[in-house]
């Protein structure tokens, strides 16, 4: 019954906690423009400051996390900052006061993505399907996210942003109140224990590590290439209209949710790493679709090779991460969490760039650094850890 009420408890949190998100940050650039009338330079300055500043604040927090006797009160801390940081935003119309915001309060919410699979991870130890849990909770974001934008969209046409970011705030309210209230006090082993080798496993070897944090950094590189390119590929390159952008995308968030699933069910057979990079082939494969398709219908059928390779990389990988580190689940969380805003920050100059080059491309970019995720991913490959003997 206490794992039954766990899992329920981390599911409706985690549904909450990307619902809040999906209705308030795609549309950050034209609240930007429309509310805020921010100028060119600050909208970008807003854009850079916004990923870096959750970097920090995440980075700090995960180890914070691994210290702490238990996560539940940086949990609880991190969705009482995303409810003040869109309480405000409904109201604040001035461009410095939103910064400060930004980079404080709604960098803290971002915290609690991590810690929440790194908490889940503990509160199920000892499970066998532990990768097909992190799966499953994995799939209710893509769900809220399915949800969230056109909700958003609803009430924005009814009430404007001030009722779109005070609706989010309630939501980061509710979650608040879920961790609070359901999540139970779970004692942090101590140092001692932590050391414990034997009990806890070892951890990866730092090479291992920064080599998969990297691929994971080129993987979300290129995954956000292949969203925000593609409206303009297929109204510039391709001749279609926006429609079909739109059922691209939808059509790809359809299929990534029962594959993410079937992904999770395949690590209880298969190793996770294995996964990863067939994941990572699926995605050099629909970028270099994409790249040279002079008609829409291979971008439709190629729609399950990046669901796929999204469903591997982006269902299985922070599993993976948290595998290297046993003892360090909320800074291998973490370190998996980084490599999102890292790997847009990194796609950036490539969608400028496609400005004067095309928006083919993106893709080849994108193909290329899938290409080097399968590179990183081998050289990152952990080897057996040697037996130790035990000596009486």
């Amino acid at each position: 019954m206490n794992r039954v009420r766990t899992w329920a408890a981390l599911g409706f949190a985690c549904v909450a906690v990307g619902l809040s998100t999906a209705m308030a940050s795609p549309y950050l650039t034209l609240f930007l423009d429309d509310a805020v009338r921010a100028s060119a330079g600050q909208i970008a300055l807003c854009l850079v400051a916004a990923p870096v500043s959750a970097v920090v604040i995440a980075t700090v927090a995960g180890r914070l996390s691994d210290r702490l006797p238990s996560r539940r009160w940086l949990l609880v801390a991190a969705a009482s900052a995303g409810c003040l940081s869109s309480a405000l935003t409904s109201v604040v119309r001035d461009f410095p006061v939103f910064l400060l915001i930004t980079v404080t309060l709604t960098a803290s919410a971002q915290v609690m993505v991590p810690q929440m699979f790194a908490y889940a991870r503990e509160a199920l130890a000892g499970s066998a399907r532990i990768a097909m849990a992190m799966s499953t909770f994995r799939t209710l974001f893509s769900v809220a996210w399915v949800a969230g934008p056109p909700l958003a969209s609803l009430l924005l046409t009814t009430g404007g942003f001030r009722l779109t970011y005070a609706a989010s705030a309630v939501v980061y309210a509710v979650a608040a109140g879920v961790v609070l209230l359901a999540f139970r006090h779970r004692r942090r082993p101590d140092v001692g224990e932590v050391r414990d080798t034997q009990r806890y496993g070892a951890d990866a070897s730092r090479r291992t590590i920064w080599l998969s944090v990297a691929a994971f950094v080129l993987t979300w590189s290129a995954s956000n290439l292949a969203i925000q390119a593609l409206p303009l590929h297929v109204t510039r390159e391709l001749g279609s209209g926006v429609g079909t952008a739109g059922l691209l995308l939808g059509l790809c968030a359809g299929l990534e949710i029962p594959l993410i699933l079937g992904f999770g069910w395949l690590s209880t057979r298969l190793p996770v790493h294995r996964l990863l990079l067939v994941g990572a082939g699926c995605g050099a494969a629909y970028m270099t679709v994409v790249a040279v398709s002079d008609q829409v219908w291979p971008l439709l059928v190629g729609q399950l090779l990046n669901a796929a390779s999204i469903a591997a990389l982006g269902g299985l990988g922070i599993t993976y991460m948290q595998d290297m580190l046993p003892r360090h689940q909320g800074r291998a969380s973490t370190l998996y969490s980084n490599a999102i805003p890292t790997g847009a920050l990194l796609a950036g100059p490539v969608l400028g760039a496609a400005q004067h080059a095309g928006y083919r491309m993106p893709y080849a970019v994108g193909a290329l650094l899938y290409v080097g995720t399968l590179g990183l991913l081998l050289l990152a490959r952990r080897r057996p850890d040697p037996v130790v003997p035990v000596t009486q």
